[in-house]
């Protein structure tokens, strides 16, 4: 009995392939996922391409709208800058920083205190869009446009009534070119109604409403601040659906290439006048004998010469003719075409 046991032990031990095909098999489940079709199927794939979905913060806009959105708002930028150095008579750099989505309450969460709200809609847009200005930023404004140097203001304190009404005159401007750059998708008129100097208090959008947070580098003189600019995703989901309707260009939108394209006449050139000349070339004389031609010499031509004519257009060799005569004067017959014309006739 004890010799069976041992016996029935032995066969338990796993030889070294045995080990490395079991480990190779986990590592495979480890590394693959199943992924359950629409038609019911089921397929393996690795984990690597498969990318988390992040319900809490769902991503509204496509890599391609994406990338177009921020190229449009480059450009806005660029002319934002040009226009804010020549109201406020200074150099005035902006730059993007970043344009992302995230929820309504973690961006009011993120607002430095205290800051400067701008609270205005965009009609015929719904929602309420906002407008993050540092009050350290407008404060070196508000020296500049009552005369000052533009040098960084120290402190960050909340604006004054007086303050406020001369900041708001830049933001109108800020607003206004951002509608402007809209104008060749639809008609933009900006107004602000309100101001707010702490994100928390803020209640303009549901929490988990998605913004467009565009966030811009400015400096002015020394001073360096991030002005951001919020547009709720309801707000921007008729211009970002604009922008998906050109991108997304159907096949039958697009020129046929594949098709040989035909020359077809214009009808506004039937009276166009075009220089025709026929000529004949071969004949070679050396230079002694053009040297001693006169006026009444005769120079013979080969009779082939006379099936040897090109006719040009415009400077052009197009055809290739024979010499004739009709109704008593000299003439060419066409035989062939020869060549065809490079460039545009004039």
């Amino acid at each position: 009995m004890a010799v069976a046991d041992q016996g029935s032990q032995g066969s338990d031990v796993l030889s070294q392939s045995e080990v490395e095909r079991l480990l190779q098999q986990v590592q495979q489940e480890e590394t693959n996922a199943v992924v359950h079709q629409t038609d019911g199927s089921k397929k393996q794939h690795s984990r690597e391409s498969i990318s988390a979905y992040d319900f809490r913060t769902p991503v509204f806009l496509s890599p391609i709208e994406l990338r177009k959105l921020r190229i449009h708002h480059e450009e806005f930028i660029q002319a934002l800058a040009a226009r804010l150095s020549i109201y406020l008579r200074v150099e005035f750099s902006l730059q993007m920083s970043q344009l992302h989505t995230l929820p309504y309450k973690k961006w009011c969460e993120g607002l430095n205190s205290p800051t400067h709200l701008t609270l205005f809609r965009v009609e015929p847009l719904r929602g309420i869009c906002l407008l993050d200005l540092p009050p350290r930023l407008g404060l070196t404004i508000v020296d500049r446009l009552l005369g000052g140097p533009g040098h960084s203001i120290a402190g960050n304190r909340d604006l004054s009534e007086l303050e406020v009404t001369l900041v708001d005159q830049v933001i109108s401007l800020m607003i206004t070119e951002w509608c402007t750059h809209w104008a060749p998708y639809r008609d933009l008129r900006p107004s602000m109604f309100g101001h707010e100097t702490n994100g928390r208090f803020l209640q303009t959008a549901d929490s988990d409403a998605i913004m467009l947070v565009l966030a811009v580098e400015a400096q002015m003189g020394d001073c360096l601040e991030t002005i951001q600019i919020a547009f709720p995703y309801t707000t921007l989901e008729p211009l970002v659906r604009q922008l998906s309707t050109r991108l997304k260009q159907g096949v039958e939108d697009l020129p046929d290439t594949s098709s040989k394209q035909t020359n077809r006449w214009n009808s506004k050139l039937d009276d166009t006048r075009m220089e025709v000349t026929a000529e004949w070339n071969g004949l070679r004389l050396k230079a002694r004998d053009v040297a001693s031609l006169k006026v009444g010499d005769v120079i013979p031509l080969p009779a082939e010469f006379a099936s040897q004519i090109s006719v040009r257009l415009a400077s052009k060799p197009c055809f290739s003719a024979r010499l004739g005569a009709s109704e008593g004067q000299m003439a060419v017959e066409i035989q062939n075409v020869i060549a065809k014309p490079t460039t545009p006739l004039p």
